[in-house]
């Protein structure tokens, strides 16, 4: 039989677990998940397609003993409410990103940028910099040159938005389609590493309401495009400390689209990976090592 020894009096380990909450915006019941002690410096996630903060499930305690982790689900996404004269484009998240914020008390934090999130959170970035201290990219894409072959079928429509162009959009919003979102293009042997649950556990929870508006992103990414720009110039402008973490496996943003953020970030760090799109599943324990060294400089 093994001894086991109470902690000295005084002490305390660090709460790590991930609660699970809703808050009311403007009447619109949004899911989130909050890890971490409530006077912590704060890292904001807002999530990508086609997933929800489920992406942020493994990264939040891993962090939870020094920061705040917040990851709201989108309206359409995940637990939250689809409610009726919502804005489903990227200024309508963005704006809820700001009112779920403001909401919690929140008034300065890191991003996490991945994915939709990176247009979003951007988004909100630019409309309140003074808030943002930091900047956490992984594969989230802001340089039209660089922009990867997957784009193809969407350049397509957007040249020819016929019925049957929209259509391929259409059934891409599917189980199989989320399924190779995840793992279609990564190497054989990392695919085991990415639990089903990503796209098992999510179809059920698209409604066909929810599917008119994920087809309605992909269209609203060709006038997405002209923002690239002005998200350049912000980075430009306010240079905020940034990491970049990138899976160059990732047909939308492969390596070149990582290393396009120097020109605009010239002082950022940049690692590259042995993994995809989706490098929270595949490298976890790289990217939670280089963000806590990284969050910790920032929050020095």
């Amino acid at each position: 039989m093994t001894a086991t020894k109470d902690p000295p009096q005084g002490a305390h380990a660090p709460d790590l677990e991930v609660r699970h909450r809703h808050i009311s915006i403007d009447g619109v019941r949004i899911f989130y998940r909050e890890a971490g002690p409530a006077d912590a410096p704060v890292v904001l996630l807002p999530h990508g397609y086609p997933s929800s903060s489920f992406q942020f499930r493994n990264f939040m305690p891993a962090l939870a003993d020094r920061w705040r982790l917040l990851a709201p689900d989108y309206p359409g996404f995940g637990y939250s409410d689809t409610p009726a004269g919502f804005a489903y484009n990227f200024d309508g998240y963005a704006d809820l990103l700001d009112r779920f914020a403001k909401a919690l008390g929140i008034e300065r934090y890191a991003l996490y940028l991945h994915d939709y999130g990176s247009q979003i959170g951007l988004r909100l970035a630019i409309k309140a910099p003074e808030r943002v201290a930091a900047l956490i990219i992984q594969n989230g894409d802001i340089y039209e040159d660089e922009l990867g072959p997957k784009y193809g079928t969407l350049k397509a429509y957007w040249a020819n938005p016929t019925p049957e162009a929209r259509e391929k959009l259409y059934e891409a919003v599917s189980e199989e389609g989320f399924r190779d979102e995840f793992v279609g293009e990564i190497d054989e042997r990392l695919v085991e590493r990415v639990p089903p649950d990503l796209w098992k556990l999510s179809w059920p929870l698209v409604t066909e309401e929810r599917r008119e508006i994920m087809v309605g992103l992909m269209e609203g990414l060709k006038e997405n495009l002209g923002w690239f720009p002005r998200y350049q110039a912000y980075l430009r402008e306010h240079h905020p400390p940034a990491l970049i973490v990138w899976g160059p496996q990732d047909g939308f943003m492969p390596e070149g689209a990582a290393r396009a953020y120097l020109r605009d970030l010239p002082d950022a760090e940049l690692h590259l990976l042995d993994g995809g799109h989706w490098a929270l599943e595949t490298n976890l324990a790289e990217i939670v090592a280089l963000a806590r060294d990284f969050l910790g400089r920032v929050y020095a």
